[in-house]
């Protein structure tokens, strides 16, 4: 956490932190563009905000990419700030961003969090669906093969097959699949009508790739959820619902007990 408030504390390093939540995969040109700060100078405040896991980077070719990452943030809310004033706090941020920012337009979500536990059990806490129901809430059955369904129960005592394919498996380092479309008991849950859920089909299906790096003593998790055509209604659901279920997974394999976290 140290490591967290020392990046934070400086305001260039703030004003980089904005203009990655304004537009996310930023090369370090793009970044460095219309700011009163050398190449260099930015440079020296990327590394402080890589090392704090603020911003992570990926390369695309030549180019290396530069992306905000929450998970830290998200760890400081779930130890500081408890259930009942969590709600005031996301609520006076919702406000504050209302009067303040410029609509945001993204077509993915990026997570990345360091877990003390190995790649193995990691994988399996991905995969075993003893696993999932206690982090996630949700039971995920599959072989986890490369084109192999993957079936879901939540909502009731049966599996359903929701049209979720895995479409990578290299255990234990890289597992991806598609996402679901939203079904019937999501929208019940939601309350949503039938033309609502209507219309919520009629989205793009996106898929979600998770990747698993030993790190020193610990794993990192890189968390990926895209092909969304847009900020969806989809993609606003899995970027709140992310962060939760992360949470509760690491809870989960760092201590053996749930983080207890509304959906």
């Amino acid at each position: 956490m140290d490591a967290v408030f020392k990046a934070l504390a400086d305001p260039s390093r703030r004003q980089l932190l904005d203009r990655l939540n304004a537009r996310d995969g930023q090369t370090l040109g793009e970044l460095c563009g219309g700011l009163d700060m050398t190449r260099q100078a930015v440079t020296k405040h990327l590394a402080v905000l890589e090392a704090a896991n603020l911003v992570t980077a990926s390369r695309r070719g030549r180019e290396k990419l530069h992306y905000l990452n929450a998970a830290p943030i998200t760890e400081i809310t779930e130890r500081w700030i408890d259930a009942y004033h969590r709600e005031h706090a996301h609520a006076l941020a919702d406000l504050k961003r209302a009067l303040e920012e410029e609509p945001v337009s993204r077509d993915e979500f990026r997570y990345v969090t360091y877990i003390d536990t190995t790649p193995e059990k990691l994988w399996q806490a991905l995969t075993d669906p003893a696993f999932t129901k206690r982090y996630w809430g949700a039971e995920l059955k599959s072989d986890w093969k490369a084109g192999s369904p993957i079936l879901w129960r939540e909502f009731g005592d049966e599996f359903h097959d929701w049209n979720q394919v895995v479409l990578k498996a290299d255990p234990p380092r890289v597992l991806s699949y598609t996402w679901h479309s939203y079904q019937k008991p999501f929208a019940e849950y939601l309350g949503w009508t039938d033309e609502q859920l209507a219309e919520g089909r009629r989205e793009n299906i996106s898929k979600v790739t998770f990747e698993i790096e030993q790190a020193g003593s610990a794993v990192k998790l890189t968390v990926l959820h895209d092909g969304f055509e847009g900020e969806t209604a989809m993609l606003k659901g899995v970027s709140g619902g992310w962060p939760k279920i992360l949470s509760k997974l690491k809870t989960l394999l760092e201590t053996g007990e749930v983080l207890t976290v509304d959906f």
